[in-house]
C-alpha cells in the first residue's frame, strides 16, 4: 500500500502548499518516489500539467519539488472564480463546466469519483502521497458532500496533520476550536498538528503545546519558523498580492494593476526577483504610478469585467498619459485582449456583456469562442531573437492589423501583437519573464544590467531551503515514519 498523508489548515493562507512542497523535496531527496495531490483547488492561478490538462499552479510547484512529472489527475478538481459566486469547473484538466456556489455544492457527489480515481493514478508505483486540504475542515456547513478536507480524508482513509498559522495569531483558539467542532469521525483522522510560521524563541511557546495538548489529545510534530525561502517561490493566491504591494526600490519601475479576476500573476515573479527592479501592484483606489517604465497587463479570468473595472478605477486614463510620455506595456494573456480596439463576446461565454470597448492601444479585436487553448509551448521572440518558454491557457481569437508584427513565434505559428512604434506589446505566451535570456534583454532595453540569471533554479534552490528547514523543525520521529 502507498503511504500518503494529508496537511489540512485551520484555515486558508496557513502555508499548506509551501510544507507539502517542502516535504515532497525531502522525500525526493532522500530516494522516495513522492507525488503531490490536491481533490479540489480554488484558484485563477493555473499551470498546464506534463500530460496537457489544467492543474492548480501549486500542483505545478509541488511536482517539481517532487522532481516528478505533472499531472492533471495531482488535481482533479479546479475552480477558477470568474465572478463573485461562480466558478469554471475543471474536472482531470478539462473544461467541466460553469456553476454558481449552490449549484456547485449539489455537484460534488458526483465530482468525488473522479477525486477518487485520480488519486488512485496518482498512488500508483508511489512510495509516497502527500496530499493538501483546501480552506478548512472547520468550515462544518459544507461538510456535507465535502470533497477537499475530510470528505475526502474519510473516503480514501488518509490520516491528516493540522496546520496553524501562529503568524495570524488565535493558533491556540483554532485548533482547539477546529476539535471542538469536527464530529468524532472526522476528529479521529487527524494524527497531530504543526505550528507554521513561528517567529522568535520557540520554548516561550512550550505551555501553549501543553494547552492544545490538554484540550484535543493531539501531539505536536513541530514548529516551523517563517522560512525565508518561501518567499522565492510563486504563490498561488491572490491574497498574497496585499503583501506585495510595493516591491524593493530599485532603478526600474514596473506597474501592475490588480484587477479582480487577476490571472497566473506568477508569471510576474521572475521580474520581481531582479535586482534594480521596482515591481508594483496597484490595488483599487489607487493610481498607477507617474513614473513607471514600464506597465503590465496580467492574465484575467474575465477579461471583459476586468476592463470594465480597470476603466472603473480610471486606470484607463493613466494608461493613455503613461502611453503619451513613451512609457512601455505589455500584456499577457487578459491583458492582451483588453489592448485591443474591441472584445466580443456573441455567446456569453464570460456573460451577458457581449461587446466592450478596449483601451486601444493595440490595432486588434478579440472574440470569445468557446475552444479553449491549453498547451505548454516552445517559442522565441520575435523581438529579440532569443528563446522562449511557457504555456498557454486562453478563450479566444484574436486578429488585427498589429498582428502583422507579433511579440513571439509560438509553436511555430504568430503570436501576439506589437505597436508601429514598438512600445505596447501583448501576447498569450505565460511565463515570458521566466525566460532568463528574454528577460535578461528586457531589462537591458531599459538600461539595467539584465545579467541573465537563471530563474528556474533559484526556484529549485529555494525548494531545497525549504526542504531542509523542514527536515530541522519538523519532529525526527514523525519525519522518519512518514519517509522511512
Amino acid at each position: 500500500m502507498t503511504r500518503a498523508i494529508m496537511l489540512q489548515g485551520t484555515g486558508s493562507d496557513v502555508g499548506k502548499t509551501v510544507l507539502v512542497a517542502g516535504l515532497c523535496r525531502l522525500a525526493a531527496n532522500r530516494g522516495l518516489k513522492v507525488l503531490p495531490f490536491k481533490p479540489q483547488n480554488m484558484s485563477n492561478n493555473a499551470a498546464v500539467s506534463d500530460d496537457g490538462g489544467e492543474i492548480g499552479r501549486a500542483q505545478w510547484l509541488q511536482s517539481l519539488a517532487a522532481r516528478t512529472p505533472s499531472s492533471v489527475h495531482m488535481n482533479p478538481v479546479l475552480l477558477k472564480p470568474q465572478s463573485e459566486n461562480g466558478s469554471q469547473i475543471i474536472v482531470q484538466g478539462r473544461v467541466f463546466g460553469q456553476a454558481k456556489g449552490r449549484d456547485y455544492q449539489r455537484l460534488k457527489p458526483q465530482l468525488i469519483s473522479f477525486v477518487l480515481e485520480s488519486f488512485a493514478k496518482v498512488s500508483e508505483g508511489a512510495d509516497l502521497v502527500i496530499v493538501e486540504g483546501a480552506g478548512s475542515p472547520a468550515e462544518i456547513n459544507l461538510r456535507a458532500g465535502d470533497i477537499a478536507n475530510m470528505g475526502f480524508a474519510t473516503r480514501a482513509d488518509v490520516p491528516v496533520v493540522l496546520v496553524g498559522d501562529i503568524d495570524r495569531g488565535g493558533v491556540i483558539a483554532s485548533l482547539v476550536g477546529t476539535h471542538a467542532i469536527l464530529s468524532e469521525g472526522d476528529r479521529k483522522m487527524i494524527s497531530g498538528y504543526i505550528i507554521n510560521k513561528f517567529r522568535g524563541d520557540v520554548s516561550l511557546f512550550d505551555d501553549g503545546i501543553a494547552s492544545i495538548g490538554q484540550f484535543t489529545g493531539w501531539p505536536c510534530f513541530g514548529i516551523v519558523p517563517w522560512l525565508k525561502a518561501a518567499g522565492r517561490l510563486p504563490a498561488e493566491d491572490s491574497v498574497v498580492l496585499e503583501r506585495l504591494v510595493k516591491g524593493e526600490q530599485g532603478a526600474l519601475k514596473i506597474a501592475v494593476p490588480v484587477l479582480p479576476r487577476i490571472a497566473n500573476f506568477d508569471d510576474l515573479d521572475p521580474l520581481r526577483a531582479e535586482r534594480g527592479v521596482e515591481l508594483v501592484f496597484v490595488r483599487a483606489g489607487e493610481r498607477l504610478p507617474t513614473d513607471a517604465a514600464l506597465i503590465i497587463l496580467p492574465g484575467s479570468k474575465s477579461t471583459i469585467s476586468d476592463l470594465a473595472d480597470l476603466r472603473a478605477q480610471g486606470w484607463d486614463r493613466d494608461l493613455a498619459v503613461h502611453v503619451k510620455r513613451g512609457g512601455r506595456v505589455i500584456g499577457i494573456c487578459g491583458g492582451y485582449q483588453m489592448l485591443g480596439r474591441k472584445v466580443y463576446d456573441p455567446l456569453g461565454i464570460e456573460g451577458t456583456t457581449t461587446e466592450i470597448e478596449g483601451l486601444g492601444l493595440l490595432d486588434v479585436e478579440t472574440e470569445m469562442a468557446p475552444e479553449k487553448t491549453v498547451r505548454n509551448s516552445s517559442a522565441h521572440s520575435a523581438e529579440y531573437e532569443v528563446p522562449l518558454s511557457g504555456y498557454q491557457i486562453h478563450l479566444g481569437v484574436t486578429q488585427g492589423a498589429d498582428c502583422a508584427r507579433p511579440a513571439a513565434i509560438v509553436d511555430g505559428s504568430a503570436d501576439g501583437a506589437v505597436s508601429a512604434d514598438g512600445r505596447i506589446m501583448g501576447t498569450y505566451l505565460h511565463g515570458l519573464f521566466g525566460s532568463d535570456a528574454y528577460r535578461a534583454r528586457l531589462l537591458q532595453s531599459f538600461g539595467l544590467s539584465g545579467e541573465g540569471s537563471n530563474y528556474r533554479e533559484s526556484v529549485d534552490r529555494a525548494l531545497d531551503e525549504v526542504a531542509t528547514g523542514l527536515e530541522q523543525y519538523l519532529d525526527p520521529c514523525w519525519l522518519a515514519g512518514l519517509l522511512g
